[in-house]
C-alpha cells in the first residue's frame, strides 16, 4: 500500500480544539492506551469530514484497521455533536439580530432506488433534508436534525418547531416559496405569474436578502463529506452537528 502526505484546508486552531475533546473523553472513560494519540485521532476525523476520505484510505494512511478508524472517527464526531447548539440556544442568539434567513437543503446520500422515503422529487436524487438558520450576513447559526429527502421544507420546519420558535421570539425570518403558508413571522415572496409592479419589486428585494443564506449552504458543502454521504442515515444528524461546531470554531 502506497501512502503519500496530503493537506487539509483547516487551521491548527481547529486541530487543537478537536484534540481536546477526545483527550477529555479518554480521561472520562479511563482509557489507558490506544493505537493513535488524541491528536492523530482528531486529524483522522478532520480528514474524514473536510476531505471526505473513506475509512479504508484513512486506515491505510494511519496504519490501523478499518474498524478502528471507524470507531475513532465516530467517537470524535459524537463528542463534537454533543456541543452543537439547540434550537432554543440558537433563538437566544438570533434575538440579537435584525432578522434571520430560513432555508432548506438536500444532502445527497448513497442510496438505492428502492429507498423511496429518501428520494427528493424536487432535486431528483436521494438525500436528507436539512433546515438551516443564518444571520442577516449569511453566517450559519443553526442546522436541524436530518429528515428523509422526500420531506417538504415546510413540513420539516414545522416538525423541528422552527415556525413556533420564530413566532414566540417575535423574530422576522425570510424564506423562499417552499414555506408558503407557514404564517407567523416568516416572510415569503408572492407567487403567481401576473403580479403587480409593487409585488415584483417586493420579490426582487426579498430575493436579494434571502440569497445571503446561500452562503451558509456553501459553507456546509465546503465539508466534502456532506456532498455525498456514504454513511448510515442514522449518523447524518451527528455529522451535520459536528460540522456546525467546527464551523463556529473557524468563525
Amino acid at each position: 500500500m502506497l501512502v503519500y502526505p496530503s493537506s487539509i484546508d483547516l487551521s491548527s486552531c481547529t486541530l487543537r480544539f478537536l484534540t481536546g475533546r477526545p483527550t477529555a473523553r479518554r480521561q472520562e472513560i479511563g482509557t489507558r492506551w490506544r493505537r493513535l494519540t488524541a491528536g492523530r485521532q482528531a486529524l483522522l476525523a478532520l480528514a474524514h469530514l473536510r476531505c471526505g476520505d473513506t475509512y479504508a484510505r484513512l486506515a491505510a494512511g494511519c496504519g490501523i484497521g478499518i474498524a478502528t478508524a471507524y470507531r475513532y472517527i465516530r467517537e470524535a464526531v459524537d463528542v463534537l455533536a454533543a456541543l452543537a447548539p439547540t434550537l432554543a440556544e440558537a433563538m437566544r442568539i438570533a434575538r440579537t439580530k435584525a432578522f434571520v434567513i430560513l432555508d432548506g437543503t438536500l444532502l445527497p446520500i448513497d442510496r438505492i432506488a428502492a429507498d423511496t422515503p429518501y428520494y427528493s422529487g424536487k432535486h431528483k436524487r436521494h438525500g436528507m433534508n436539512i433546515q438551516v438558520l443564518t444571520d442577516p450576513f449569511g453566517r450559519l447559526l443553526w442546522a436541524s436534525p436530518a429528515l428523509p429527502g422526500s420531506t417538504h421544507d415546510l413540513t420539516a420546519a414545522r416538525t423541528h418547531g422552527i415556525v413556533e420558535a420564530l413566532t414566540d421570539a417575535d423574530l422576522k425570518s425570510w424564506a423562499d416559496k417552499a414555506y408558503q403558508g407557514a404564517g407567523g413571522s416568516i416572510r415569503v415572496p408572492f407567487r403567481g405569474r401576473r403580479l403587480k409592479r409593487w409585488q415584483r419589486r417586493h420579490n426582487s428585494t426579498h430575493a436579494k436578502i434571502r440569497c445571503l443564506g446561500e452562503q451558509a449552504m456553501a459553507t456546509l458543502k465546503g465539508w466534502r463529506l456532506l456532498r455525498k454521504l456514504p454513511c448510515s442515515t442514522n449518523r447524518i444528524t451527528a455529522v451535520v452537528r459536528a460540522v456546525l461546531v467546527l464551523h463556529h470554531v473557524l468563525a
